[in-house]
């Protein structure tokens, strides 16, 4: 029990914590809070992966709440996107929520407070209002409207709820302290007036609870025991407990707001507004292009759950922010996909072998294994025929001895077929080399027993039969900006940072077998790295994300730089 003690986060020990002193474990229960305003990304998998395995570890409910308080920027899409991202992900939620299943219930919360003095209709407009907060060592001032009388708060603020004002005419703020050494405390502002169709309420209600004042409630009408947010929360806390203080009974459990760190990925933006000028530039394709951070990107470039998942777990909780190196995430997909993945044969640039003393017109098919790390995974035929496609850089004229690819005069084994040798090469008018003449060893062939395919030669090099091989479009993708830390410069904008050299497409010759993958299916072209079927694949044209490279070729370049 000790060791087990130990590997708990601190969220985990304050769950705890809090066991021990008198919560009962079914009255746990979490939420993931998201607000349809884009896409989830990396960062809000952390917090999935947090609340929903707090969910597995207690056996206790996790909600799924969309905190869809502002329709000027939410959307029907992003809710359905949250949901698929979330299921995809691994978990299952109890019960779908929205806080504006709870607008009644706020407004009627709102009006006790009006009639209790504890907040007020204020007529200015918000530069005003904000002019007023004061600083973090200089007090606020009082608002001129902050001491209308009850009648006229609560006439005010039935005439905002039935649309008798104008967008900005009225906001509706909390009674507290203009003095407070919390700014947050200063009279903040619980309802404005907009007149705006709600996704799911459409135009019911023309004013609109903030943040601050929906969150907790909504926490307290779901009884969730433990509000987990990331650090810049940690100020609202405060007001968080003053709201609740409010409303809360004796008989009903108080919600606790907690924070954790943010966990930015180095290489990446992970603001949505900065996320949704990517897409509206057109500096990518959508919310789900594959250079993306969001979790929809990530599928798309063939990411799993259970790397993302495992990404997650390694970075754990912690209470400071920090930037982890995208080099991490790339290592769990790595390691999850050499698992899964079946090795195929694929060649992106391409150069002409014609085997010489191999009969024209001949073919034959061998055998080739599907994953050495799983052998349940079987065997495929690939066919071999006079002429192949190497990888142009596998061959050179000359080279020294510590390239163990193929060169004139030298030999290699063909993956799963012959040792072949280069004996010439022909060249264009440029000087370039566009074919190879090779002799092969007949007797070779892989696994065949004979003496001579048990001859050692140090290379060994994936190929593809011409006459057999498919095309396809395949898309190199690489990191997005070529910054570590994009946002993070005052005196640049994120956007020079953006990488120009984050997609290539190029034209791939792969073996037959691929013809039979569908859309999603990931598979590891030999020696180039991992890659996966795009949703833009059509019978006529299939294309082929690049999901990480077999090594981290990025941290090299790096290192070189």
């Amino acid at each position: 029990m000790a060791e087990e003690a130990r590997s708990l986060n601190f969220i985990e020990h304050i769950v705890e914590e809090d066991l021990t002193k008198g919560y009962a474990q079914e009255d746990l229960r979490f939420r993931f809070p998201p607000e349809p305003n884009g896409y989830l990304h990396i960062g809000h998998a952390s917090s999935i992966c947090l609340n929903f395995g707090l969910g597995l570890r207690y056996n206790a409910p996790v909600n799924l709440r969309f905190d869809d308080t502002n329709p000027a920027k939410e959307e029907k899409e992003y809710v359905e996107a949250i949901k698929e991202d979330v299921s995809w992900l691994g978990f299952e939620w109890a019960t779908e929520c929205y806080a504006s299943d709870y607008f009644q219930q706020l407004y009627d919360w709102a009006v006790k407070l009006i009639e209790d003095g504890k907040a007020y209709v204020d007529s200015q407009s918000s530069e005003e209002i904000a002019s007023q907060k004061g600083t973090p060592t200089e007090p606020g001032k009082e608002s001129p409207y902050r001491n209308r009388s009850v009648e006229e708060n609560l006439k005010l603020f039935k005439g905002m709820k039935e649309g008798e004002f104008k967008d900005g005419a009225h906001v509706l703020r909390a009674k507290i302290n203009m003095a407070s050494s919390n700014m947050l405390m200063r009279d903040p502002v619980m309802y404005r007036i907009l007149h705006k169709a709600h996704h799911r309420t459409n135009t019911d209600w023309c004013i609109y609870p903030m943040y601050d004042w929906t969150h907790g409630e909504s926490d307290y009408i779901e009884q969730v025991s433990h509000s987990l947010c990331t650090l810049e929360f940690l100020p609202h806390r405060e007001l968080y407990d003053w709201f609740l203080d409010q409303v809360v009974s004796h008989d009903k459990l108080r919600p606790k707001q907690r924070e954790f760190a943010r966990r930015n990925l180095s290489h990446t933006v992970v603001s949505k507004r900065k996320l949704l000028q990517l897409v509206e530039k057109g500096v990518v394709t959508g919310w789900d292009d594959p250079r993306m951070p969001t979790i929809s990107g990530l599928r798309r470039r063939g990411f799993t759950p259970e790397s993302i998942r495992n990404f997650a777990d390694t970075i754990g909780i912690a209470k400071r922010d920090n930037v982890v190196d995208v080099a991490l995430l790339d290592f769990h997909v790595r390691e999850h996909l050499n698992k899964i993945a079946p090795r195929v044969m694929g060649v992106l640039n391409p150069l002409k072998v014609v085997l010489t003393n191999y009969k024209e017109g001949e073919e034959e098919w061998l055998d080739a294994e599907n994953n050495p790390e799983d052998p349940s995974a079987g065997s495929r035929k690939v066919p071999f025929s006079r002429e192949l496609y190497i990888e142009k850089e596998d061959f050179r004229e000359e080279a020294n001895r510590k390239f163990f690819r193929l060169k004139l005069g030298g030999e290699v084994r063909l993956k799963n077929g012959y040792i072949i040798k280069a004996e010439s090469c022909t060249k264009d008018d440029d000087g370039n080399i566009i074919e190879v003449q090779c002799t092969y060893d007949p007797k070779s062939k892989s696994g065949s027993g004979t003496e001579e395919s048990l001859r050692k030669v140090k290379g060994t090099l994936h190929w593809v039969s011409i006459p057999h091989a498919i095309t396809a479009e395949v898309r190199l993708y690489d990191r997005l900006f070529s910054d570590p830390t994009p946002d993070s410069h005052k005196d640049k904008d994120f956007m020079d940072f953006v990488n120009p050299d984050s997609l290539e497409k190029v034209t791939g010759y792969l073996e037959p077998s691929l013809n039979n993958l569908k859309i999603g299916d990931r598979v590891q072209f030999q020696r180039l790295g991992y890659f996966n079927v795009d949703k833009d694949s059509t019978p006529e044209n299939v294309v082929f994300n690049r999901t990480v490279t077999l090594r981290d070729t990025w941290a090299k370049l790096e290192q070189k730089n």
